[in-house]
């Protein structure tokens, strides 16, 4: 064919009518292409009318369409159980269960059928589509197309080339699927591709991080939630996807790959077993009203009311020392809760800068409407600060905001060990660090209390972001950890209870699955837009990881990430090389101008 590039296609097959192979169907009867539906009987002829009556019934009913548009769709899709019927096809579409003897008697079966030129294309979602090309005397021209579910809906398609798929293949089908509104993204071919990859891997470490009672579904849901802006948790997601097939994606990907961190979490394999697939079956990590059906209800694991956390100790004054961006915002958030708070600075003009930092911030929520000169008032008169620690002696509590340094922290606890007396009706302040990724342990041994020592992660910025970790040593005391959480709730964040090892949770399942997306781009696997966009696209993550890496600063990523290496020894925490180059040439991310991607010009 002299200029393949630029041919034009007007009839697609799209073989298997399931609720996928549907979907795909009528993303191309509406962009005006001639559809050739194939099922393997008349049962699932019927089965696929169906799904797309249902599918564009719904548009109608949400005026997203008429019915004569509907009609129209309708119209150009022929459903047929005769594979002979795709002789006319440009491109054809597979989309049958996944089982690679199944798809490769298609493609095989597909020789004698199609035209030479057509394009051949596989919805697998895990299987090798290379393996699946080896079926059909053309290799050259079978590519993967991974739509996702539900195909008229999503708009990322993972396009998978293999090393023998030809160029101008690949090309044609960009151009197809950009005319049809999608976002195409291009990867190799390995199990899981972009998305699956990524997503399955930080899924199978929640797991394993449940399955450890390291912390409950509950928090380890509420803490990618509230601390990433991720749409569900991971258990919840796992429920929703299926724990057969989440089982079924990281046993292939394991198979393939041999990285341990996709050898699926023991316990997957024992819900599976026992029948407990999630929503669909109605049990999985959570217990749902009934098969199907989103709705959760409460079950054994389920915190009851009558175990909410109470405030064991009276707090009245919090302490906080520092006057940077987070302890600002723990002063404001605190003070806005109805506490005085006494906050330590190491001059005045630190000091006065706290104070013009809550200053500002009313002052915009004024001007937007959503607070009043009064209340602005009334909460900087609960504010008061000072240049010495020693004025803490009567505080409640006090927390902890200074620089991640483990010196200057741990020399700052044995000050405050020293100073902070008065409070507690004399029992002493509880002693709080907001460290993000150091062993609260080691601060809490220079302490002659250790019982009072306990860790409160705030995410930055600390009056918007709802989540707090309550961070918990072997040597804390119950009642401590209990206060705190309820101390968490008083002043109107999530609080999540977890022990005290890096990470905690959030940091412990948001930066290896970054750490993977370095490595893949490293791997030259796929680019950094692709990637982002199969995260944010696939997935719904409010960010793309190399987004995300650039904004939280390659240095502070890969401080995290070695912690988390040293402390797993984990072979697949090991830091992407990539990511130590980036930081040794002072690419840190957005702050410099240049990470993994160049700001200078913007």
């Amino acid at each position: 064919m002299s200029d393949e590039t630029t041919r034009e296609f007007t009839t697609v097959g799209v073989i298997g009518l399931g609720t996928m192979g549907a979907g795909i169907a009528e993303v191309f009867a509406r962009n005006g292409y001639s559809v050739i539906g194939v099922e393997v009987n008349e049962t699932g002829v019927e089965r696929g009318r169906q799904h797309l009556e249902h599918s564009t019934g719904r548009a109608v009913k949400r005026e997203k369409m008429t019915e004569e548009q509907q009609a129209e769709l309708l119209g150009r899709i022929t459903l047929t159980t005769s594979m002979s019927d795709l002789a006319g096809a440009d491109l054809v579409i597979e989309a049958v269960i996944e089982s690679i003897e199944l798809k490769k008697s298609i493609f095989r079966a597909l020789d004698d059928v199609v035209g030479p030129d057509a394009i051949l294309a596989t919805n697998t979602s895990s299987l090798s589509v290379t393996e699946i090309s080896t079926a059909n005397s053309l290799p050259g021209r079978v590519i993967g197309v991974h739509f996702f579910n539900p195909a008229p809906v999503q708009d990322l398609v993972e396009i998978i080339r293999t090393v023998v798929t030809e160029p101008h293949v690949l090309a044609d089908v960009q151009r197809v699927l950009r005319d049809l509104g999608k976002d195409p993204v291009v990867c190799g071919d390995k199990a899981g591709f972009i998305a699956n990859t990524l997503l399955f891997g930080y899924l199978n470490h929640a797991v394993a991080m449940y399955e450890g009672k390291y912390a409950s579904r509950e928090d380890i849901d509420a803490a990618m939630r509230f601390g990433c802006g991720y749409p569900m948790g991971p258990l919840a997601l796992l429920d929703l996807i299926g724990l057969d097939t989440a089982y079924e994606i990281l046993d292939t990907m394991y198979k393939q790959g041999r990285d341990r961190l996709h050898a699926p979490a023991p316990i997957l394999k024992q819900y599976v077993t026992a029948g407990l697939l999630g929503r669909k079956s109605g049990r999985g990590f959570y217990t749902y009203e009934a098969p199907d059906s989103p709705v959760v209800v409460a079950d054994a694991q389920t915190p009851s009311e009558d175990d909410k956390p109470q405030l064991r100790h009276d707090i009245k004054l919090v302490g906080v020392v520092g006057t940077g961006t987070m302890a600002s915002g723990i002063v404001e958030v605190f003070a806005k809760a109805g506490y005085d708070v006494l906050f330590a600075g190491r001059g005045q003009d630190k000091v006065a800068g706290v104070v013009a930092a809550i200053t500002k911030n009313f002052d915009k929520q004024i001007q937007r409407g959503r607070a009043t000169e009064e209340q602005k008032t009334e909460v900087l008169g609960r504010v008061r600060g000072t240049t010495s620690l020693d004025d803490l002696k009567d505080v409640d509590i006090v927390v902890e905001a200074i620089a991640e340094d483990l010196a200057v922290k741990t020399t700052l606890f044995e000050n405050l060990d020293e100073i902070c007396t008065g409070g507690r009706g004399g029992a002493g302040a509880i002693l709080a660090t907001t460290t993000s990724s150091l062993p609260i342990i080691s601060m809490a041994r220079v302490t002659k209390r250790p019982q009072d020592v306990i860790g409160m992660h705030f995410f930055n910025p600390a009056t918007i972001m709802k989540l707090v970790e309550v961070v918990s040593t072997v040597a804390t005391d119950e009642a401590v950890t209990e206060t705190v959480l309820a101390l968490c709730d008083r002043v109107g964040k999530v609080a999540v209870k977890c022990g005290d090892r890096a990470g905690f949770i959030v940091n412990a399942l948001l930066f290896p699955y970054l750490n993977d997306a370095v490595k893949m781009l490293e791997a030259h696997y796929a680019t950094a837009d692709d990637i982002d966009t199969a995260m944010k696209l696939g997935c719904a993550l409010p960010m793309g990881p190399f987004e995300l890496l650039d904004v939280v600063g390659n240095d502070v990523s890969l401080a995290i990430q070695k912690e988390l290496y040293l402390e797993f020894r984990e072979p697949g925490f090991s830091p992407a090389p990539l990511l130590e180059h980036l930081v040794t040439a002072g690419y840190l991310g957005r702050k410099t101008g240049r990470g993994f991607r160049d700001y200078s010009a913007r």
